[in-house]
């Protein structure tokens, strides 16, 4: 890492749309901090980072409440160096069932991975992007946060939740400097939607694409979203899903 690096944090980083969030990042020049449950995928991830000429670290990390959070953000300050300049809240769980079904337990791991954690972390580290004047927030949201769908509503109510707190960190602190958005995934093929099969392409089929996303294509708006290429949006929620949003 050098002394001019960006520093990223990206939670969620060891698959998927997180994991190619980190790789994108890193691509461009971030020193990015890996977090995830998993160490020896968030090592594999980093010993790519690394192979390709990039600069990373992980940090295992399991968000389930406010002190993982606020244990997380300090440990990525640290290895930063004192700072963390973008925040991308992309760790999730979205379990799908009817409603009668849903245990408590199950709840409350959603609301806490989904809701908990990036409000914590936000709140940990956005305070001190606002002092050093910029910083980043992007939030990983999903389509299906906008409208509802049968067997998705805790986790479509807990990404509207995000939604709405993308706006209203925006509103906070945007005057001094942070900008905070969200990218709404549609249908994306990654490990976590494997278990999904051909449901994942009828779904996807319903849209302009006609097909699903990749990891990649959402990690594109991120990164963007994430970067100076973004300099004049604010509270935005850019859908990635196929068109989706059109139908």
């Amino acid at each position: 890492m050098t002394t001019d690096q960006k520093i990223a944090l990206v939670t969620g980083a060891t698959s998927g749309i997180g994991r190619a969030t980190a790789e994108q990042l890193a691509a461009r020049g971030h020193h990015v901090v890996v977090s995830g449950r998993d160490a020896e995928r968030g090592d594999a991830v980093v010993q790519g980072i690394r192979e390709a000429g990039g600069s990373a670290d992980f940090v295992a990390a399991d968000l389930r409440d406010e002190a993982g959070a606020r244990e997380l953000a300090a440990r990525a300050t640290e290895l930063g160096g004192g700072r963390v300049d973008v925040l991308v809240n992309s760790a999730g769980i979205f379990p799908f069932g009817p409603t009668a079904e849903t245990t408590e337990q199950g709840f409350d791991d959603v609301v806490g991975i989904n809701v908990k954690a990036p409000y914590f972390l936000v709140a940990a580290l956005a305070p001190a992007m606002a002092e050093r004047g910029e910083g980043a927030v992007v939030n990983v949201t999903t389509m299906v946060a906008e409208f509802g769908a049968a067997g998705m509503g805790i986790y479509g109510a807990s990404k509207a939740a995000l939604v709405l707190l993308t706006k209203s960190w925006a509103a906070e602190f945007g005057p001094s400097g942070v900008r905070v958005n969200a990218v709404s995934p549609g249908p994306t093929r990654t490990e976590g939607t494997a278990a999904m099969g051909e449901a994942l392409d009828q779904l996807a089929a319903a849209g302009p694409a006609g097909r699903p996303g990749t990891a990649a294509e959402v990690a594109e708006a991120i990164v963007f979203l994430a970067t100076d290429a973004a300099s004049f949006v604010h509270g935005a929620v850019l859908p990635v899903d196929g068109g989706r949003i059109a139908v």
